[in-house]
């Protein structure tokens, strides 16, 4: 019997959330032990910086950022990146890495006593800045993810998570200092 609300987002036997998007990013591969989920990561994104909207997300998540496009574009065009889900401003979620395959989007990181913190997080990516406060619409559904993600695997707690900036720090600064965990954690519990 299933006594998830209906407003609820669940993380379906494929392991992508139902009502999202799906946009499949190359950028990915196995896990090293796919029931190693034990680590949710919040990010920040916007392309070009500071500006929202636009296909640039998929874009640079599915190898196909012209490089033209941009001046900025020019100077990340060849990375390859991904993240499991993306929230934008209006909290409209695409989902581009199914959550038992590794997405890209820690790069060098360490949580406590662990390194290469891709093999067993999840990433979700924000639109947003550091200079810029986020929405009520992406608070909204990033509770929503969370919960999901928590019912569906075990080892992730509400304890496991983290800011990029937590995990890359002096490299990385992102969700930066708008983001208010509080009220994320009070959403989630």
């Amino acid at each position: 019997m299933n006594d998830v609300p209906s407003s609820e987002l669940q993380v379906a036997q494929d392991h992508r959330l139902t009502g999202a998007r799906w946009c499949a990013s190359p950028n990915a591969d196995e896990r090293p032990d796919p029931d190693d989920l034990s680590l949710i990561v919040v990010h920040a994104i916007s392309l070009p910086p500071g500006e929202f909207g636009g296909p640039w997300i998929d874009a640079l998540f599915c190898n196909r950022l012209d490089a033209c496009a941009h001046p900025y574009f020019a100077t990340i065009a060849g990375l390859r990146v991904s993240a499991h889900c993306v929230i934008a401003r209006d909290g409209g979620l695409t989902q581009y890495v199914s959550f038992d395959r590794r997405a890209w989007h820690a790069g060098a990181s360490q949580w406590r006593d662990r390194s290469r913190c891709n093999d067993f997080s999840i990433g979700i990516e924000l639109e947003g800045t550091d200079q810029v406060p986020f929405t009520d619409a992406q608070y909204v559904q990033l509770a929503r993810i969370i919960r999901a993600l928590l019912r569906r695997y075990p080892r992730l707690s509400p304890q496991a998570l983290a800011a990029h900036s937590d995990i890359a720090p002096g490299r990385k600064s992102d969700p930066g200092p708008h983001f208010d965990w509080p009220r994320l954690r009070t959403a989630i519990a």
